[in-house]
């Protein structure tokens, strides 16, 4: 950022971790508990989409769309949270929040037809917005200052967690008790999460800061953060407009049976805790230069896909591979966005969740589109030539002072 701008806005006081706070840990893990229920609600449709679309008669294609519109309203609440909140105690938000994700949760399980089970997921995209929006303000009040990146961790736990568990375990809950009711599931857990934050979280009203704040048109005039945050946006949205439809692929192509599916996808959550925990040391080394080969190595993968995409080992190979890259990813951006705008991480976070969030609304959408219309070979190369252009993106962002 210029020289003149580095002090227009800094994180308010209230959003610090203070060397005088005692650290709660359990209000962490609570809140970890909340991200672990967030991430499965959010990411359930992909490993349930062929039987979800089956029972509604919808597309696939329309199911995914589930995701979709979760994201679009993530977008719209993200940026407006603030706003709509006010001077809300923080915590009561965070309870709100979540008795609105456990009730999306029970909409979708009990919706008799596709609109209501939109309706359903586009209440998951509020508290999605909401809660990360909020997420690492949160963190901030719970413990002092230098166990922050400790409680943050803690956070992503749940996060990795969930990557790990939901896919498979959705897949194989649907084959047992059906779709809806591996969607049920979640609510108990969104539950105690609720009973856990209200029992452990302190009283965290907002203060109002007296410091002119940073616009969004202002801080995107830094051409080094609008290309490099447009890099990130396209990153997820090639990610997402191929992993959406993973599932029928699998069970189209490759042929695979419900517990051959549950597996794959165990793997590539497997291998996304492996590759979350390893990206740490590649940011220290080169933190473009790792942002810069992930989407390349994930658009290679799309590709092999589908060349090899009816042989079974050659697939698990390219899909583990897929989860240790692209669940890393997103550790690499937040390290961007800490690094390239520290003096206004807060603006720089929010933005953040809404370009994120917007970029898997417009992947599932896109590839969802091109599915229905030319099956898998459209929606991958979709996939293909975004992540080429992220990377691509990514390295000028490299170039730039």
């Amino acid at each position: 950022m210029k020289k003149s701008s580095k002090s227009v806005l800094r994180v308010s006081g209230h959003d610090q971790g203070a060397t005088d706070v005692q650290a709660n840990w359990s209000g962490v893990l609570a809140m970890s508990l909340c991200v672990f229920t967030l991430v499965a609600s959010e990411f359930m449709p992909v490993s349930l989409l062929t039987p979800l679309s089956q029972d509604l008669t919808i597309s696939e294609g329309e199911a995914g769309q589930g995701i979709a519109i979760s994201g679009a309203l993530a977008v719209l609440t993200s940026l407006s949270i603030r706003m709509l909140a006010g001077k809300l105690d923080r915590k009561i938000l965070l309870m709100i929040l979540t008795v609105l994700m456990a009730v999306s949760g029970v909409i979708v399980a009990l919706t008799p037809n596709y609109s209501i089970y939109m309706l359903g997921r586009g209440l998951l995209g509020i508290v999605i917005g909401g809660f990360w929006s909020i997420s690492a303000a949160t963190a901030m009040r719970l413990v002092p200052t230098e166990k922050v990146a400790k409680a943050l961790a803690i956070f992503n736990g749940g996060n990795a967690l969930a990557v790990v568990i939901a896919a498979p375990l959705g897949s194989y809950l649907g084959s047992v008790i059906g779709w809806r009711g591996a969607f049920l599931c979640l609510t108990p857990i969104a539950i105690l999460a609720l009973i856990w934050q209200g029992m452990s979280l302190p009283s965290m009203k907002p203060k109002v800061s007296t410091e002119n704040p940073m616009t969004l048109r202002r801080f995107l005039r830094d051409n080094k953060i609008a290309i490099g945050i447009s890099g990130c946006g396209l990153f997820f949205l090639g990610q997402f407009s191929l992993y959406t439809y993973i599932r029928p692929f699998l069970e189209g192509i490759t042929h695979v049976d419900v517990s051959m599916l549950s597996m794959i996808l165990l793997l590539i959550g497997i291998f996304g805790v492996v590759g979350t925990s390893l990206i740490g040391l590649l940011i220290k080394r080169n933190l473009y230069r790792t942002l810069c080969v992930i989407p390349l190595i994930m658009s290679a993968v799309g590709a092999s896909l589908l060349l090899l995409g009816a042989h079974i080992v050659p697939v698990i190979i390219l899909l583990s591979l897929w989860g240790l890259v692209a669940t890393s990813a997103p550790v690499g951006w937040w390290a961007w966005i800490a690094r390239v705008a520290p003096d206004h991480a807060e603006v720089g976070g929010g933005l953040m969740v809404a370009v994120v969030q917007f970029s898997i609304a417009l992947g599932s959408t896109l590839g969802g589109a091109l599915y229905d219309r030319g099956g898998f070979a459209l929606t991958f190369s979709l996939s293909m030539v975004i992540l080429i252009v992220s990377a691509l993106l990514t390295y000028i962002t490299s170039r730039l002072k």
